[in-house]
């Protein structure tokens, strides 16, 4: 029988970026939300004489070579194992391709945990050699090795666990409009040399912004609900829901974080920013704990306290001609134990 695994989508609470250093990267501080939504990645694994891989996609996009991340995460772990075999790798797509919810990445992810099932390799031997790997991948790849709340540091491949916060309701808006994450990079750096914002400056500003995200999601988990180990995170049997209020509200996290590339992507694309202006509902009994792009987009979403209050956007984004999905949060325990479709 083939591996099931779910593919979970991710949002950035926050994207910070610093100016462009001298190897060519950003620096940068977010913090990484995971969602219930997924796409379904299956693996088929058997030990072999050669290795040969093999991956098909119901969505034409997907590349289906060594281009894919799942592809060239599945070879790089085969390699650093020392393991020969045949494999063959099904993805499902029901995210947005291009979207800026770590689709992409959360499918490298999906199909190195299908490969361990497969060939009974214990993910607990090589925690540090899997997240080396996948940063070879991918930026954004080591986050989906975490999971829930995760920071984000460096080019975003240093990832820390953060406390997870309860879920709340998510309304993702995928609009028909197609945002190119290296022509953001670029507006981006033009606008740092416009500001004369240095490397070096913003070096300063994103190890600040680090520690306030670390603080702020130290405090946002419920008092008396703390799990027992130190790093804060909720054990899986826990009741995460909060009746009264999110801890988004609770320690102001909303009011501060915010997204750089909307500096650059939104002037190119001003429909993205009224879409934002639709999730936010501001000033309104409906308004979104928080509203933002996703990524470099072009996806965009809006946190809700309740699943009304999520419902009422999705019939403002359905009335502006723009497609949405409706999904929560999903912490770290949620996220590990349904990650394989048994």
């Amino acid at each position: 029988m083939p591996t099931a695994v779910r593919s979970h989508a991710k949002i950035n609470l926050g994207l910070y970026i610093g100016a462009p250093r001298p190897d060519g990267f950003h620096g940068l501080a977010t913090v990484y939300q995971t969602l219930e939504l997924y796409d379904l990645v299956t693996v088929r694994a058997q030990r072999a004489p050669a290795t040969a891989l093999r991956l098909s996609s119901n969505d034409k996009r997907v590349p289906t070579d060594s281009r894919n991340t799942a592809w060239k995460m599945v070879a790089l772990a085969l390699e650093a194992l020392g393991i020969t075999a045949e494999v063959e790798i099904a993805i499902e797509k029901r995210l947005p391709v291009q979207g800026g919810l770590g689709a992409g990445s959360a499918n490298a992810v999906a199909a190195l945990v299908g490969l361990e099932v497969e060939l009974g390799i214990s993910a607990g031997g090589w925690p540090a050699r899997r997240l080396e790997i996948a940063a070879r991948v991918g930026s954004d790849v080591p986050l989906f090795l975490i999971g829930g709340a995760v920071l984000g540091l460096d080019r975003g491949q240093q990832v820390y666990p953060l406390p997870d916060i309860e879920p709340v309701w998510c309304v993702v808006a995928t609009p028909a409009v197609g945002v190119s994450t290296p022509q953001a990079f670029r507006d981006w750096d033009a606008l740092c040399a416009t500001e004369g914002l240095t490397a070096n400056a913003s070096a300063d500003k994103l190890n600040e912004l680090s520690r306030a995200y670390a603080s702020a999601f130290s405090g946002a988990v419920p008092r008396g609900r703390q799990g027992a180990g130190s790093s804060g995170v909720l054990s899986a049997g826990e009741d995460l829901a909060g009746p009264q209020e999110s801890v988004l509200v609770r320690t102001g996290i909303s009011s501060w974080i915010q997204s750089d590339f909307e500096r650059v992507v939104f002037p190119q694309h001003p429909f993205l920013g009224e879409i934002k202006r639709i999730l936010a509902a501001s000033g309104t009994p409906e308004a979104a704990l928080h509203a933002s792009l996703s990524g470099s987009g072009s996806a965009l979403y809006g946190l809700y306290l309740t699943r009304g209050d999520a419902e009422a956007a999705q019939e403002r984004l359905r009335a502006a001609g723009v497609e949405s999905r409706l999904t929560r949060t999903l912490p770290r325990p949620a996220y590990w134990g349904e990650m394989l479709l048994l």
